[in-house]
């Protein structure tokens, strides 16, 4: 019964803010295209407008076009699973006071990498290495799966894919369109048990539904990665992935505006076990986004809990019993 209530009260959307408290406004937030960021978002959107009466407008984005757009029109108000290491755009926006750090979404870090699935590392566990690549480009099936334009990855998988010389021995860039298809592949290559070799992250369903091994890219170089992460680095040099400071991030004039939503935004975080729960969750009935937000609001209420002022928590109540 909780669990429809939930879903009952993310159906009505803006018309159930309507009803709740006037005291919040319109807030703009991202959906980042990827599933992780869209849990954040829809739960961050139910609280917003439930607790808080909040008029909520979900922006799709992905991480270069959230700063742009921050950089050029002061919106949208928040952005969440920012990934801060990709867009050096960004931090000039923090230097300048445009916008303010609200919370590390993603409490662990995001972990990021290169992986082949476990089959193939166990059949050939020369390719966990990039030299073992370089020498059999052709049992990895001569590409490498990457994430799409628009993410910062694109940038610092280009980069290392130049430095390490994969690129001159015949490995294609494959780049998809979405994360779902860069998902996708990973399935229909487990399917067939077919050689797979490219980017993914954690914390995500994919990676605890299919085990990967990680391909040893080398240490991290800070001044590499610094290079890499940028579109026009000039000299590219192999570098492994820090872990990730994840984000949520507003304008710095809607967080002087709404201190509330500012404040219950920064205490909106995620360990990575909780949202891979929730992603598995998602995957295992091919659920929507917002369903997989109903199941963390079902399962987790001490958790959002904590994160409510009185007078929200007040509004929720009967939904924390």
């Amino acid at each position: 019964m909780k669990r429809i209530a939930f879903a009952s009260a993310l159906a009505l959307g803006a018309a159930g803010a309507t009803s709740a408290a006037a005291d919040c406004g319109e807030v703009s937030i991202t959906e980042m295209d990827w599933a992780s960021s869209a849990v954040v978002t829809y739960v961050s959107k139910f609280l917003m407008e439930q607790g808080y009466g909040c008029t909520v407008q979900v922006v799709p984005s992905s991480t270069t076009p959230a700063v742009a757009s921050l950089a050029e029109t002061g919106e949208p108000d928040l952005v969440t699973e920012l990934w801060a290491a990709y867009t050096p755009a960004y931090f000039d926006l923090k230097e300048q006071g445009k916008v303010v750090e609200l919370a590390n979404v993603l409490v662990d870090g995001g972990v990021e990498g290169w992986w082949i699935p476990q089959y193939l590392a166990e059949e050939h566990p020369e390719l966990t290495t990039i030299e073992g690549i370089l020498a059999n480009p052709e049992l990895v099936g001569g590409r490498f799966h990457d994430c799409p334009d628009g993410w910062g990855c694109n940038f610092t998988n280009h980069s290392n894919l130049k430095a390490s010389g994969l690129l001159d021995a015949g490995i294609e860039r494959f780049q998809h369109g979405s994360g779902e298809t860069l998902a996708t592949a990973i399935a229909a290559a487990y399917e067939d048990k077919a050689p797979w070799f490219g980017y993914y992250w954690a914390p995500t369903s994919v990676l605890g539904s299919y085990p990967m091994v990680q391909v040893d890219m080398g240490p991290y170089n800070e001044e590499a990665h610094t290079c890499n992460v940028k579109d026009d680095c000039p000299t590219p040099a192999m570098s492994s992935y820090p872990t990730a400071i994840v984000l949520t991030v507003a304008t710095t004039s809607f967080a002087n505006e709404e201190p509330e939503i500012a404040e219950l935004m920064s205490k909106v975080t995620f360990t990575n076990a909780q949202m891979g729960e929730i992603l598995a969750w998602q995957e295992a009935q091919g659920a929507s986004y917002e369903e997989a937000a109903v199941y963390f609001l079902s399962n987790y209420p001490e958790t959002w809990g904590a994160w409510l002022n009185d007078a929200a928590r007040d509004k929720l109540s009967a939904l924390l019993e």
